[in-house]
């Protein structure tokens, strides 16, 4: 016996419907993998910005782990850009002369180590408890161009009332963008970014 023509329409409702919710699914997936590629290209073309002059701050934090970071951070405050200047996430095993060149020892005594940190989150907390002692209300963040955008949100969350201005670096590795290496290091801070607002918690690192 053929089934009638309400039993088929009773059975095609269903499958349409499903039909239907996979097509929104997939559309749904087409457009949010759009927004992602899109934000990712922002976040490369953020990332290769060069630094831009900034106003005389009260201090200077500068996240280790990348060529560059620890050298501007000195020149600038050579230049008297700011007060005082904090090196976060400073290997154990390094002491001043081993990190720093020969200066003077009025401008050394104004640099701090800092010993602490392992990772973006725990240079915020080194950064916001030496902000604290030193009373500073205005800061210069010196970081890798990939990080900045990590690096001032964590910052920002744990110092509300201090003001923040970026100074990144572009280290070597930016030099050439579109390489498979430089590609997969931008795509890897894009993802910490990412779960840094959305609030996820990473394992401290060296690798900042």
């Amino acid at each position: 016996m053929k089934p009638s023509s309400s039993h088929r329409s009773v059975v095609g409702k269903p499958r349409s419907r499903l039909v239907r919710l996979v097509r929104f699914c997939l559309r749904l997936g087409s457009l949010s993998f759009l927004v992602l590629a899109l934000v990712f290209g922002w976040f490369v073309y953020d990332a290769l910005k060069p630094a831009r002059t900034v106003p005389h701050t009260d201090g200077i934090v500068v996240l280790t782990g990348g060529q560059g970071r620890i050298d501007t951070s000195l020149r600038l405050l050579k230049q008297d850009q700011a007060d005082k200047l904090l090196i976060s996430g400073v290997d154990p095993q390094a002491g001043r002369n081993d990190l720093l060149p020969p200066m003077p020892a009025a401008l050394k005594n104004r640099i701090t180590l800092g010993y602490q940190a392992r990772s973006t989150i725990e240079n915020a907390a080194e950064t916001a408890a030496w902000v604290a002692d030193n009373r500073i209300h205005t800061l210069t963040v010196v970081t890798a161009g990939y990080h900045m955008r990590r690096a001032m949100l964590e910052l920002g969350r744990t110092l509300p009332g201090v003001t923040l201005y970026s100074y990144p670096v572009i280290p070597p590795a930016l030099e050439q963008p579109f390489k498979s290496n430089t590609l997969h290091l931008l795509l890897t801070e894009y993802i910490k970014w990412l779960g840094a607002l959305a609030g996820f918690v990473h394992n401290p690192s060296r690798t900042s």
